[in-house]
């Protein structure tokens, strides 16, 4: 008796045959649930960078799976006094792309509810590198939170920036900040009032940071096991979390333009 294959005239492999692309499909599965666990926040561009294969690649397999980074429901907004009068200074970094690290600073802080009060976070970041070169934590949010931020990131990197980019918040406008600053020889550059997109990279930057932090905030048994969280997340956005822009990890930029412009020198 003549089998179905013979009758039909097609390969006997054509029968047997058993697609690979769902088994390849599920251990790329396997590998994205890998980073994700180590790397919640992270989407499909950030996934495919750290496995170094194409993002369509890994787009299609987390729709396939469901699989989708963890995003938070609400953002949190620092409070800020609309009443005060328009800051002296002008947006002088739009459309300024820097090209070596430690020309141009962004800064700003945000608020973090922990046990029925507010804990406030102050960042400096290199636009460059995107690399936050100085924090401090408070329990209030004063010119001296923003101060004592700046002050660590001197003391980080041993270097003064030539511009420094804030929001128009009373921390920054206060005399003895921009009379600091006035003194190293910076220029104050300042955000238009109510319009956070011209700090975009703070924004970005704290939205990013909370998800990282993790949003439980009152498990923290204490202040001091929050601040120390806090200096881990930093450490890991620095040296760890993949930039999409960068392509690699803040300090990882950094050290690869160090690299570049010894070889020049060489």
């Amino acid at each position: 008796m003549k089998t179905l294959v013979e009758v039909l005239g097609i390969p006997r492999s054509t029968v047997y045959y058993q697609p690979l692309q769902p088994a390849r499909d599920d251990v790329l599965k396997g590998q994205i649930e890998s980073v994700l666990a180590n790397n919640p926040a992270y989407g499909h561009r950030r996934i495919a960078l750290s496995l170094g294969i194409g993002k369509k690649r890994v787009r299609r397999v987390m729709k396939l799976h469901g699989l989708k980074p963890y995003k938070r429901k609400a953002r949190w907004r620092k409070r800020r006094d609309e009443r005060r009068d328009p800051a002296p200074y002008e947006n002088h970094i739009k459309g300024i792309c820097p090209l070596r690290p430690h020309i141009i600073y962004v800064c700003d802080f945000t608020y973090i509810r922990y046990r029925q009060r507010f804990m406030y976070l102050a960042t400096y970041m290199d636009l460059y590198t995107r690399e936050i070169v100085g924090w401090h934590v408070s329990a209030t949010h004063t010119k001296d939170l923003v101060i004592e931020a700046f002050w660590d990131a001197l003391m980080n990197t041993g270097q003064v920036p030539k511009i420094v980019h804030s929001d128009q918040g009373s921390e920054y406008t206060s005399a003895d900040y921009t009379q600091f600053l006035a003194k190293l020889g910076i220029q104050i550059s300042m955000s238009k009032k109510s319009s956070p997109w011209e700090n975009a990279y703070q924004e970005s930057y704290y939205n990013n940071f909370k998800t990282d932090l993790g949003l439980e905030f009152d498990r923290f048994e204490g202040v001091g096991e929050l601040v120390e969280a806090i200096h881990h997340t930093i450490t890991y956005y620095n040296s760890e979390r993949i930039h999409t822009s960068l392509k690699v990890p803040p300090i990882k930029f950094r050290l690869l333009y160090k690299s570049s412009q010894l070889k020049k020198t060489v």
